[in-house]
């Protein structure tokens, strides 16, 4: 071997020699990065166990140290959004519970009262009856209460389900009016109904009947033994209009905006409301694809105007 071979020979070895060099530093270099990338996850994770709130991530890197850290964030982001929901679905169960308990709470009394009256010796029978009377009254309202306190949780958890069936307006109305009939007459309400009988609309039959008669019940409710309830029908290619007024005594601006709130109870609420049928309603429409919204004046009377989108 002649010496210039040799001294290639050197060299090239010399070279590989280099290169091995260099990849053993870059595949330490990138070693110790990845030791470090995943040293920064691990207290990260550390951090979630100790804090209530969500620490952020440093920045995100390339690879698949960084994919792993943007999927990392997302999940911890997913768990938080979970356990929120959990605490706010504990939050209104118990709420629910305590309203349950302080709606059914005067009622229930007067049932207990009531049945211990009857046990007097010697009782007339004109007081025994107008205690069992108030004793079926009372066990009325407690029924009435969980009827509607058990279709607001299921409005509130999404699941009630409605049907989409064709309905003519004008049976819809006379539906939800037959059992105002008597109601009207005692106070010497005046109805005026205007509806054309072909006008049709895409509802679920029975709680858009339940919604509308909540609206209903409030208008007669707050108009004075004379006073008059109005309700109009009209169509357009968008909608289907149901306006429902009355001349009664109106509402404050200022609790305008709150009546849609459930057990929200206006200055002018009688001791026996309870606050639900208008939160019924506005949620019933609602999930329909409809709107309902409310005008009053203090004196002049309160037009509430539904609206279910064709």
């Amino acid at each position: 071997m002649t010496e210039t071979a040799a001294l290639q020979i050197a060299a090239l070895l010399a070279a590989v020699l280099a290169g091995v060099c260099v990849w053993l530093a870059i595949l330490l270099r990138r070693d110790r990065r990845r030791e470090r990338e995943l040293a920064e996850l691990t207290q990260y994770l550390m951090r979630l166990q100790d804090q209530s709130e969500l620490p952020q991530l440093s920045r995100c890197r390339e690879g698949q140290t960084g994919i792993l850290q943007s999927e990392l964030y997302k999940l911890m982001i997913q768990m938080k959004e979970q356990s929120s929901g959990a605490v706010r679905e504990k939050e209104y169960l118990a709420d629910m519970l305590s309203d349950i308990s302080h709606q059914i709470k005067t009622p229930l009394a007067a049932v207990t009262i009531m049945t211990d009256l009857l046990k007097t010796p010697g009782l007339p029978e004109e007081k025994r009856m107008e205690f069992t009377q108030r004793i079926d009254d009372s066990v009325t309202r407690i029924t009435w209460l969980i009827r509607n306190l058990l279709t607001l949780s299921q409005l509130d958890a999404n699941r009630l389900k409605l049907k989409r069936e064709q309905v003519m307006a004008r049976a819809l109305l006379d539906t939800v009016l037959q059992p105002f009939e008597l109601l009207l007459e005692l106070k010497e309400l005046q109805l005026c109904v205007e509806c054309a009988q072909t006008i049709e609309l895409t509802c679920d039959r029975h709680w858009s009947g339940e919604a509308l008669s909540n609206i209903v019940k409030n208008c007669i409710e707050h108009t004075p033994p004379g006073g008059q309830i109005m309700i109009s029908v009209s169509q357009n290619n968008f909608s289907t209009n149901i306006c429902i007024r009355d001349n009664g005594e109106g509402i404050d601006r200022e609790q305008l905006s709150h009546i849609f709130e459930r057990f929200y109870k206006g200055s002018n609420q009688s001791a026996e409301s309870v606050g639900i049928g208008l939160a019924i309603a506005e949620k019933i429409i609602t999930l329909q694809n409809g709107t309902v919204t409310v005008q009053s004046e203090v004196g002049k009377g309160t037009e509430f105007l539904v609206k279910l989108y064709r």
